[in-house]
């Protein structure tokens, strides 16, 4: 006995998941794509070394941190170095309350706000592995541009109350390399 297929035979249910279906394979189709082949531009007022000199107060503080930025195109390379009264861990790491941490990753910036991801690293920039002294893993920090200009760039931490007022050191132009 051969049967013929025909539509009399669909049900509604079946007709709404064939419908679903169809559509989730043509959301999953838009939404994947290639990473592109080289590094996006990136904000060019940021472009280049900034230092971060001091912190309002320092003095008076238990504990604060300097920052040194490069950004490049869309990459970031930080350098914080950790200043603190209060001994934390084991004094090999805390260097009597001064301490070097080192992070790198791709910022992003959406109208007043700078989004950074990344890792944190050895001090040649290389990922740094579990263990060891202080932070490793994912570095993701947000800052609030509260303020910018040719030579000076003020930004707020979405994770500290500490203002971090950097200056310009050079300026590096954005070459884009192939990733």
């Amino acid at each position: 006995m051969h049967r013929s297929f025909s539509f009399r035979h669909l049900t509604s249910t079946s007709i709404a998941f064939s419908f679903w279906l169809l559509v989730s394979c043509l959301l999953l189709l838009n939404s994947c794509s290639f990473n592109p082949n080289y590094q996006r531009k990136g904000s060019d007022f940021l472009q280049g070394e900034w230092k971060q000199d001091s912190v309002e107060r320092q003095k008076l503080l238990v504990s604060y941190e300097l920052h040194n930025f490069r950004f490049t195109c869309d990459s970031f390379y930080v350098s914080i170095a950790s200043n603190s009264k209060v001994n934390y861990g084991a004094d090999t790491c805390m260097n009597s309350g001064h301490w070097m941490e080192y992070a790198k990753g791709t910022y992003e910036q959406q109208s007043d706000t700078l989004h950074l991801k990344g890792f944190f690293c050895n001090p040649d920039f290389s990922l740094k592995k579990e263990g060891g002294c202080f932070r490793f893993g994912a570095y993701v920090e947000d800052f609030k541009i509260s303020s910018k200009s040719d030579s000076a760039l003020a930004l707020l931490s979405f994770s500290s109350t500490i203002p971090v007022k950097l200056r310009l050191v050079k300026r590096v132009p954005c070459v884009e390399k192939p990733l």
